[in-house]
């Protein structure tokens, strides 16, 4: 028995443009969250803590909203 093919995209939902303002303050906190590395940081860690570990990339891992 075959499994019918499902892509990828049609996994995740798209992203209304009327959005609560619970979703819209989780997506606001992910946005923060997805940034760089300051560079005081790894100043102070004498360049142990190189970059974030918890990068996120829009495309490639969504949130699942």
């Amino acid at each position: 028995m075959s499994l019918p093919f499902i892509s990828r995209r049609s996994l995740f939902q798209k992203q209304p443009s009327q959005k609560t303002f619970r979703t819209k303050r989780t997506l606001a906190k992910k946005q923060r969250q997805n940034r760089p590395l300051p560079q005081w940081v790894r100043l102070r860690t004498d360049n142990t803590v190189k970059y974030n570990a918890k990068r996120r990339h829009w495309r490639r891992t969504k949130l699942g909203l």
